[in-house]
């Protein structure tokens, strides 16, 4: 089942024929070249009782394409079903939905492979990153404002209303905000240090990348990945969980008691100055390392704790934990090793 080609698009400067879209369309084209819509029908087609006049992998290309537009509803479909001489037909908003509705988690689970597969294609042609250089998993939460009763929306702990989503993307400079790889929808009474929540993105985040990319446990030869989290996400399952995946981790920590009390003896000596992800130094900041000066048996072996001094920005209040002017954290850094 092959997914039909767009339009050729013509590009003059005549002025004639224009469209709003025409980058939407090579988005779209990209759904068809990578084989993501045509996988995505072949995954879905055992749900209907014939071959459908839409093709589902078709739909939610577009529906895909619709949401990287900056589409937010289901309606918005009509910003690519209004210009058919550039994508051709567009279904309607109730088969749209239909697609949607007969995604279960087996099927989900389907379309997820398929995803991989075609990242891989895309990347084979060029659009990958350098995995010698070894990638970096960014996973992060953030608020997501619900104006209406939506389904699972709720409370904040920012004392707002709606959802509390978990996020991991590729971490690529080439690429802006990186690559998204996976999230989880969650209600906005979800906590932000739950260490089941992390470890299920994880799991997602790396069956999303292409095979050849997926850390293999105890393999040295193995391509190098470094998943990175704020305080949020270091919890002793956690990091248990992304290296048991051969994975290393690069956490922020809290500054408990007992980091605090490190900072405190730190030998002057100690500190030295700390760099920018370009290279060069960072002006008012030094970092040490404090692993011997914590007991971190409870954490994986070769576990680190590098912390960092910083002149706090001007007008900033120092807290109590903060001694001789500075500010005192530990960030999740690039390439902590562990």
């Amino acid at each position: 089942m092959q997914d039909s080609k767009q339009s050729r698009v013509e590009v003059t400067a005549d002025g004639a024929g224009l469209v709003s879209r025409a980058g939407v369309a090579l988005l779209r084209e990209l759904t068809i070249n990578t084989g993501l819509g045509t996988g995505w029908s072949e995954a879905l087609l055992d749900t209907y009782d014939g071959m459908p006049v839409h093709l589902p992998g078709r739909v939610l290309a577009d529906l895909s394409v619709m949401i990287a537009d900056g589409g937010d509803a289901l309606a918005h479909l009509a910003t690519l079903r209004d210009q058919d001489k550039l994508f051709g037909p567009v279904a309607s908003d109730a088969t749209a939905w239909r697609v949607l509705d007969r995604v279960d988690e087996e099927h989900l689970t389907r379309l997820r492979a398929v995803r991989a597969s075609a990242r891989e294609r895309a990347w084979a042609a060029g659009a990958g990153p350098d995995i010698e250089d070894g990638l970096v998993i960014d996973i992060d939460a953030m608020i997501t404002i619900a104006h209406s009763e939506k389904e699972n929306a709720a409370k904040t702990w920012k004392k707002t209303f709606g959802f509390h989503p978990l996020l991991a993307y590729l971490d690529r400079p080439d690429v802006a905000g990186g690559e998204a790889l996976a999230g989880i929808l969650r209600p906005g009474r979800a906590g932000s240090n739950t260490a089941a929540d992390h470890i299920e993105i994880l799991t997602m985040a790396l069956a999303a990348l292409p095979a050849h990319a997926r850390p293999i446990p105890d393999d040295p030869e193995t391509p190098r990945v470094v998943v990175r989290t704020d305080a949020a996400g270091a919890t002793h399952a956690f990091a248990a969980a992304v290296r048991a995946a051969g994975c290393g981790f690069s956490l922020g920590f809290s500054i408990a008691a007992e980091v605090q009390a490190a900072v405190l003896v730190i030998p002057a000596d100690a500190w030295v100055p700390a760099y920018d992800l370009d290279g060069r130094p960072r002006k008012g900041a030094w970092v040490a390392e404090i692993t011997d000066m914590l007991d971190l048996t409870t954490w994986p072996t070769g576990a680190r704790v590098i912390i960092r001094r910083e002149r706090p920005h001007p007008g900033a209040q120092l807290r109590f934990t903060d001694t001789d002017g500075h500010r005192f954290e530990v960030p999740p850094g690039r390439w902590t090793p562990s």
